[in-house]
């Protein structure tokens, strides 16, 4: 029951999150393309040094609630996004204003199954050059 309501508030919390975000100039885009390196060279789950810079972007509280809920959701990483992480992304995808980019890389952040494939790799260099 604790599970279902924190899902639904992470859902809310995230509406109108992206709103706030334009990737192009500003410290959440440069935060999304850090995540976006992150993911494309996870083998597994994220190195030592990938978690201390997702665990800055989490608890960075001038950053977006969705930039964060990604950092966090790629730090959990452990061969799979957990439950949390995908419902979280499932938020974020399901958000009418996030951006495409930002939905763009909450799907493959859902969907990584020990590394990200080729295709997702290809399509976040081409989104976070």
């Amino acid at each position: 029951m604790k599970f279902s309501l924190t899902r639904k508030l992470l859902v809310i919390a995230l509406i109108g999150v992206f709103s706030q975000i334009s990737l192009a100039q500003n410290p959440n885009g440069d935060a999304l393309k850090q995540i976006a390196d992150i993911v494309a060279s996870i083998n597994h789950f994220p190195s030592d040094a990938d978690k201390a810079t997702l665990m800055a972007i989490s608890g960075n509280a001038s950053l977006a609630d969705g930039v964060r809920a990604m950092a966090s959701a790629v730090h959990n990483i452990s061969h799979a996004a957990n439950a949390e992480g995908k419902t979280a992304m499932a938020g974020i995808q399901a958000n009418a204003e996030a951006p495409d980019r930002a939905k763009a890389l909450a799907g493959i952040i859902a969907s990584v199954n020990h590394m990200a494939s080729a295709d997702d790799k290809a399509t976040l260099a081409e989104l976070f050059p």
